[in-house]
């Protein structure tokens, strides 16, 4: 039986959303919430069978709805959130989970209380391209892992309420935390830049430390010529470039390097350079919100973890947060201590 449910917020985001959970065989659309009219006309037109409201007490009040959708401005993320749980709803949030760590470690107990799952809508996670590269990780092919290295840049859209690390860097902290799950970073050091005056930071390079010399960097930034999303991992034996605007082979596993011979008796290290094949795996088809809608409705009714669950959802807030922080202190280091 379909899973019933509601979105609240129907603006840039959550029309993708409402389009995903309503032809989605697992789930069944019954209500979309916005405060908007002009964007509850737009559902309707539609969707003429979905039932529309601006008011999130008359969802709650339908038996009918298992778990909402929240895609409002992450400040009311919380409060929406709160008020789903303590309805006995399950929940899928828009990134970031909240705008504090606080206020996510607060969802979590609530959801742990109530016995309801708690998802993130950390996107690429249900990435079948960045779950392929999931999978060469943990495979051994790369070696040790030496950096991982991402850009995700383009012309807007320049936010009022966050700057540009809690907007794009997410996606790629949320990466980072998925593909690197065997670690966790010990430190965050980041700079950033208004260019316009009285507005967030529409630019921002992070880096995060790990233990043994692994370094991961993030490059965000709303004032872009061109729209870059591209992401290179480096190991000691191949390396990978994830490029998530590519229409084909989005993902490529390269066998180059460098080898590194200690020769003792000149008292020098000798550095040779290693350039062999370069393969694309293949990637099954699907829509990433295809896999995370169908994701929800399975751990509503099992029961089970999401991929994306709160655990996943502070960790990257906290990152964030250690940025944001950095920024403030012209990039000294953040130390962090995530679970």
């Amino acid at each position: 039986m379909p899973v019933g449910i509601a979105v609240v917020g129907c603006g840039y985001w959550g029309p993708n959303l409402v389009r995903n959970f309503w032809e989605s065989d697992e789930t069944e659309l019954h209500w979309v919430c916005d405060l908007v009219p002009e964007r509850l006309l737009g559902i309707q037109k539609r969707y003429p069978a979905v039932k529309l409201t601006h008011r999130l007490e008359e969802v709650l009040a339908d038996s009918a709805v298992d778990g909402v959708c929240i895609a409002t401005p992450s400040h009311t993320h919380f409060e929406l959130a709160r008020q789903v749980l303590e309805s006995g709803r399950h929940v899928l949030v828009e990134k970031p989970l909240c705008d504090s760590s606080d206020k996510v470690q607060r969802l979590i107990d609530l959801a742990e209380q109530r016995g309801k799952v708690l998802m993130v809508d950390h996107t690429f996670l249900y990435n079948p391209a960045v779950q392929a590269v999931r999978g060469i990780l943990d495979s051994g092919r790369l070696g040790r892992l030496l950096y991982f290295d991402s850009t995700r840049v383009n012309l807007g859209l320049f936010q009022r309420d966050v700057n540009v690390l809690w907007d794009l860097a997410v996606h790629d902290l949320a990466m980072m935390d998925y593909l690197i799950h065997d670690r966790r970073p010990l430190a965050i050091s980041a700079t950033g830049i208004a260019h316009v005056p009285g507005q967030p930071e529409n630019m921002a390079y992070l880096t995060c430390f790990y233990a043994d010399n692994l370094v991961a960097h993030i490059h965000a930034n709303w004032l872009a010529p061109v729209k870059l999303r591209r992401t290179l991992l480096g190991g000691e034996k191949q390396m990978i470039v994830y490029d998530d605007l590519e229409p084909s082979e989005r993902v490529k596993v390269y066998d180059k390097g460098i080898t590194v011979t200690d020769e003792k008796e000149i008292h020098k290290l000798l550095i040779s350079y290693r350039s062999g094949d370069c393969w694309c795996p293949k990637v099954p088809a699907g829509e990433a919100l295809e896999n995370e809608v169908r994701h929800f409705a399975e751990c509503i009714r099992s029961g089970a973890k999401p991929l994306s669950d709160g655990l996943a959802g502070l960790r990257v807030v906290k990152m964030i947060e250690a940025g944001t922080l950095s920024i403030q202190q012209r990039g000294a280091p953040v130390e962090l201590n995530l679970a």
